[in-house]
């Protein structure tokens, strides 16, 4: 089974003041919510079951999915209207609604790209094939930023690292950022079902790069470049317009 997480529960406080009276999920770009936008994307690659945390306005989005009829899809809500329990704790606390024999992907709501999720399913279902193993893809690009994922020459995550404070993050002590392959993380990714018990040694409320970072020593989490890969952030005003923009080039 094709399934997937969208990650529609955050408050978007840079998104003030729309999200004032709104979810994030919910703002548009092109005409329709953001949320929109990935459950097509989602849908067009085959994926069936799709399951949306909510927290902000969470009533808004259980309502807008039942008057879409969730878009012909087993689409199912995982509430955290008691509290937020940030990329990790939400994975953690959305695991029983999902098939436990397959993989998840795991998608921000706020991201637009011409990823191929498609060809991410196929990766993961032809490693499985093969016996390689491939506990996590990690969606990651060679792009400005201040905090990178560090991998070996075979993309296998090792460790981060925030270029601006210069901290390094690793289960391999004296683990050299110059020596690793520095790249970006897209907020994109697939876990495979060999790691869904590993979550039950996580707190219940925690960052998904702390799961990464705490098991990489021990799991091959994977790092997946696509070519020609174009991706936007929809995370403050100021990238509205240009995801009106996006929109209108994406490939």
């Amino acid at each position: 089974m094709k399934q997937a997480m969208i990650f529609a529960a955050g408050l978007g406080t840079r998104l003030k003041p729309l999200t004032d009276t709104m979810p994030k999920a919910l703002v548009r770009v092109g005409g329709q919510p953001l949320l929109w936008h990935v459950i097509q994307k989602l849908k067009a690659a085959g994926y069936e079951r799709i399951v949306v945390n909510v927290h902000h306005f969470a009533q808004q989005i259980v309502d807008y999915l039942k008057e879409n009829d969730n878009f012909g899809l087993d689409i199912r809500i995982s509430d955290e209207t008691s509290g937020l329990l940030e990329t990790g704790g939400g994975i953690k606390k959305a695991l029983p609604l999902f098939d436990q024999d397959s993989p998840v992907l795991i998608h921000n709501v706020d991201i637009l790209s011409n990823v191929n999720l498609r060809r991410i399913f196929e990766f993961t279902a032809s490693a499985a094939a093969t016996d390689a193993s491939v506990d996590a893809l990690l969606l990651v690009s060679d792009r400005k930023t201040k905090r990178y994922l560090l991998f070996d020459d075979e993309l296998i995550l090792d460790g981060w690292t925030n270029i601006e404070t210069g901290e390094v993050r690793s289960p391999y002590k004296g683990l050299d950022p110059l020596n690793c392959k520095r790249l970006a993380f897209s907020g994109i990714h697939m876990i495979s079902p060999r790691v869904y018990p590993l979550f039950d040694e996580m707190p219940d409320r925690f960052g998904i790069i702390d799961f990464y970072l705490k098991f990489c020593h021990q799991c091959a989490f994977l790092g997946y470049e696509q070519k020609g890969l174009r991706l936007l952030d929809v995370g403050k005003l100021d990238t509205l317009e240009q995801a009106e923009q996006f929109l209108k080039y994406k490939s």
